[in-house]
């Protein structure tokens, strides 16, 4: 049961990070140092040091910042496409560096593969979507909800990774009936 929690655990982290980079790191960095919800491995226990966490503190505040201003964010996405799969990957590897019989190289590459995704789906399609049809007005909002999911994802990942196990079911599920639906329409 461990080794899966702490892939849930990976999965939510990284995926957070494809929204706000510093975000997750953050958490993670905070929740090893003050509380006992995660002991991080070395080197990740790193992202404990004070040092580390005030520099990740900073970074969320400016990331934060830079997304809400118009044509600021679009620069500051195109900067993210490095930073947030690199983040992502931190995330996945620290947290499943926990449970010992992950590769680090494996981890890496699955924390990579998930925060860029997102990060995709968000800088390259969702984001310009909304910027198209609601002129950017919509931007700020939409910006804050990311934030927030951000926080949220990160803390379950850490505290109650059930539930983003159950999340990663339901979302496989809908993406195959959506599939499946569109398979039957083409074949009618």
């Amino acid at each position: 049961m461990e080794l899966l929690t702490g892939i849930f655990t990976a999965f939510g982290l990284s995926a957070s990070a494809g929204l706000n980079a510093y975000i997750p790191l953050l958490i993670v960095g905070l929740l090893a140092r003050y509380t006992n919800f995660l002991n991080l491995n070395t080197p990740w226990d790193t992202l404990a040091s004070p040092w580390i966490i005030l520099m990740l503190s900073v970074l969320v505040i400016i990331e934060m910042l830079a997304d809400k201003v118009p044509a600021v964010n679009h620069i500051n996405d195109a900067i993210q496409t490095f930073i947030r799969p690199a983040a992502g990957a931190i995330a996945f590897a620290a947290s499943a560096n926990v449970v010992t019989d992950i590769s680090p190289v494996l981890a890496l590459a699955s924390g990579l593969l998930v925060a860029g995704t997102v990060h995709v789906a968000k800088s390259g399609v969702v984001r310009p979507a909304i910027t198209a049809t609601t002129g950017g007005t919509a931007n700020v909002p939409v910006s804050i909800a990311e934030d927030i999911i951000s926080t949220i994802l990160s803390i379950l990942a850490v505290i109650l990774p059930v539930i983003i196990g159950t999340l990663l079911v339901v979302i496989a599920a809908f993406i195959i009936y959506r599939f499946w639906v569109r398979a039957n329409k083409e074949t009618t």
